[in-house]
């Protein structure tokens, strides 16, 4: 087992970040007007308050996006590509491409093939994901900019049950009065799988020495989700496998939650005609991590004292795509209600 637990992968069969670009020489710097910091030839918004960099001719090379990963609480902007076949695109095109959105070549191409808007950019700023959109255009990619914003905030409410009525669904939230919707209401319903990966590692201590492992715990879980739409609102609904009361499929329900999913979704399906069923997020989830990484988070758990001398102290790491499924599922609902717009 490695000394520093850190190492240990989580979800490593996904994509790695690429790495940051080369520093540039003092005199190529580009002071921003507004807090007089100096940024890098290549930004079109400043590094430090987001202003727009007006043009200057210390400028090395036209500006290019620089897409840092953003924080949990930033809102981004999403350049969503709305599609154009791989094949059609030349090498040369492909790697200019690749290297404008800070993606390898194969990547790009698996975005470009899935044939689903999918985001290729998540920017800072609305200056950077026009920046991205005009570059990529001439290379013959459209792409549309939706905001983090557009998206929506607000969490889906989580389902403990329904009510199955002739004419009507029952919604009873796990916290909160029941909601009732007509069958004709839904409009959208996306399925898909939650996936999340648990590590627990402890390192005993000696004062005056470093640490090492003494015990590492790793748990899985696999679950389906399907979240319910009714109109262009951004509400919605959440029903969870494995959190879910299925007494309401009354005497066709099964000892497995895994069928009585299936046997309840196919139930909504059978009733909500207007509603369409979208179950790509399955088939397009690897692809979304190169822009839309599963969620990490590390915590510590404390330390603990052992005999004279030594203690120990223990850290969990979460990766979770619920999140991520969470973003692709109100990109779904988005893109259902307002198709033909260039950006939001």
């Amino acid at each position: 087992m490695p000394k520093n637990h850190k190492d240990i992968s989580l979800f490593s069969d996904l994509p790695q970040s690429q790495s940051e670009p080369k520093a540039f020489a003092s005199h190529q710097m580009v002071r921003c007007d507004e807090c007089l910091r100096a940024n890098p030839p290549t930004r079109g918004a400043c590094l430090y308050c987001g202003a727009a960099l007006g043009k200057s001719p210390a400028k090395a090379e036209p500006p290019k996006p620089q897409l840092r990963p953003l924080e949990k609480w930033e809102h981004g902007f999403n350049n969503i590509l709305t599609g154009r076949a791989a094949a059609q695109l030349s090498r040369t095109t492909m790697e200019q491409a690749a290297a404008l959105v800070k993606l390898n070549s194969a990547d790009l191409a698996r975005i470009i093939n899935s044939e689903t808007p999918l985001p290729v950019a998540r920017a800072a700023n609305r200056e950077e994901a026009e920046l991205i959109q005009q570059n990529l255009e001439p290379l013959g990619l459209q792409t549309r900019i939706v905001s983090d914003e557009s998206l929506g905030e607000n969490q889906p409410q989580r389902l403990r049950t329904v009510d199955v009525f002739p004419e009507m669904l029952a919604l009873h939230p796990t916290s909160g009065e029941p909601t009732v919707i007509a069958w004709g209401d839904l409009r959208l319903l996306v399925a898909g799988r939650l996936f999340e990966k648990q590590i627990e590692v402890k390192e005993q201590r000696r004062r005056g020495s470093e640490g090492h492992i003494v015990d590492a715990r790793e748990t899985t879980s696999d679950e389906a989700v399907l979240d319910l739409y009714t109109g262009e609102r951004q509400v919605s609904w959440r029903i969870l496998g494995y959190n879910f009361d299925f007494s309401c499929l009354g005497s066709i329900k099964s000892l497995l939650a895994g069928e009585n999913f299936t046997q309840l979704t196919r139930s909504i399906r059978e009733r909500a005609t207007l509603a369409e069923f979208d179950d790509s997020y399955n088939r397009v989830r690897r692809n979304l991590e190169f822009v839309w990484p599963s969620e990490q988070q590390t915590s510590s758990l404390g330390w603990r004292r052992e005999r004279a001398g030594k203690f120990s102290t223990s850290e969990m790491s979460l990766t979770s795509n619920e999140p991520q499924f969470t973003r692709y599922s109100r990109l779904r609902h988005f893109l259902k209600f307002h198709p033909t717009k260039n950006s939001s």
